[in-house]
């Protein structure tokens, strides 16, 4: 009898140590799925909670026929809203009927069959920030749920998370969403607070790292709540030592792009120039439906885009400082590099940059540009022409809020 129970127990033991490798094996991300900065539209910046399948719809349609999914943008996102108040009686997640009166699945299948990928939006919280149900305690079941929808993106925010940990919630979810089995981009939402940079590679393909951006050039928004929304240029310089964190499939996420929306186009060029040069993810958060060509030009420039998508991975930052007109420098592959001159004042500022006398060296990453042995090319990426090269000092004029951004070739 004793020989019996012992060998029940060895088996149980051994089932249980096989299950735990298994279940250790599958934990973590998926690998490789966003290799260079995802790209695509999210619904919150303009939408909030006001979304539906006709917006969807024609969404995934001006994607495609804009050229902006020819230029990179993929992922149609769907942001805080998009479920009903409860839980259904399995403790299912329920896209909200009237929103969807198709259904989620086939909303998907239709983003899909226009050859552009999906996501959808919770919270590691009890609810989400606009009050739906969040995924506290049901993180396995929610992973399940995405996996069947077909979805291809998480975003996954940090609400309502009393007495849980950041890196503990967003490593349970991640887990779930890989025994699930279905390749999901997982994009953390957590704002920077317990600095996921440190702790998200293996957990993530993005974090964010500051709280909601705010549709104005360098401004603090403060809501009544007593939180803040930011400028673009206050969130790129939220942040200090952290660019070492970022790379490919493990990126710095500054927030959804507000091109299109409040700013003017100046201010819009110099954003959306930042975000190329910081690496961050590219998501839109404007309204297709009304917008200009200006817009369009601005999201769809090959030149910056390319800056943005370099396989190198390597985020940009800032060098000099000149009369209240900022240098930022990003190393690009192939020897490459990219310079963007932003003015930051409110007036015009002439420029006269001697190449020599400001040789760039990135000590998070070990590049360098000695100007007085290599000689580079320069091409204006927003006019798309070469202008010369670095024996000479650039010198140019650039209006306020405005940017000029170069590529320097060797």
């Amino acid at each position: 009898m004793k020989k019996i129970i012992l060998g029940f127990l060895l088996s149980v033991s051994s089932f249980t140590f096989s299950q735990g490798n298994t279940h250790t094996q599958q934990g973590g991300k998926f690998q490789g799925l966003a290799m260079t900065p995802p790209m695509g539209w999210n619904s919150w910046n303009t939408f909030a909670t006001n979304i539906d399948e006709k917006l969807v719809k024609e969404t995934a349609d001006i994607m495609v026929s804009s050229g902006l999914a020819a230029a990179g943008y993929k992922y149609i996102v769907l942001d805080d809203g998009w479920m009903t108040h409860e839980r259904d009686v399995n403790g299912d997640l329920v896209p909200d009927p009237e929103k969807f009166p198709n259904g989620m699945k086939a909303l998907i299948d239709y983003v899909h069959s226009k050859g552009l990928k999906f996501g959808l939006y919770n919270c590691a919280g009890t609810k989400t920030c606009a009050g739906y149900p969040g995924t506290r305690g049901y993180e396995y079941q929610d992973a399940r749920f995405y996996a069947k929808l077909g979805i291809d993106f998480l975003k996954y925010d940090w609400c309502n998370t009393e007495g849980i940990t950041a890196k503990e919630a967003y490593t349970t979810m991640s887990n779930a969403l890989k025994t699930a089995g279905k390749p999901i981009v997982f994009s953390l939402c957590e704002w920077g607070d317990n600095q996921p940079w440190e702790w998200g590679k293996p957990v993530g393909n993005l974090w964010r790292i500051s709280g909601d951006i705010y549709p104005c050039f360098d401004c603090e928004f403060k809501h009544p709540e007593n939180w803040s929304s930011w400028g673009f240029m206050k969130i790129a310089d939220m942040r200090k030592d952290i660019r070492k964190y970022s790379g490919p499939d493990h990126w710095n996420d500054f927030d959804m792009m507000e091109v299109g929306n409040e700013m003017n186009n100046t201010e819009d060029k110099t954003h959306f120039a930042m975000w190329c040069m910081l690496s961050s993810p590219l998501f839109t958060g404007n309204d297709y439906r009304k917008m200009s060509k200006e817009t369009l030009a601005i999201l769809t420039n090959k030149e910056l885009l390319s800056v943005n998508q370099d396989k190198l991975g390597i985020q940009g930052f800032k060098c000099a400082i000149l009369y209240g007109v900022e240098v930022w420098v990003k190393p690009l592959s192939d020897g490459a590099w990219a310079v963007s001159f932003v003015n930051r004042t409110e007036t015009s500022k002439k420029v006269s940059f001697d190449w020599k006398k400001n040789n760039i060296k990135d000590v998070d990453f070990g590049y360098e540009a000695d100007f007085s042995k290599t000689v580079f090319k320069i091409k204006d990426l927003w006019k798309n022409k070469e202008i010369g090269n670095t024996k000479k000092a650039f010198i140019t004029e650039i209006a306020s809020h405005d940017v000029v951004t170069l590529k320097l070739i060797p």
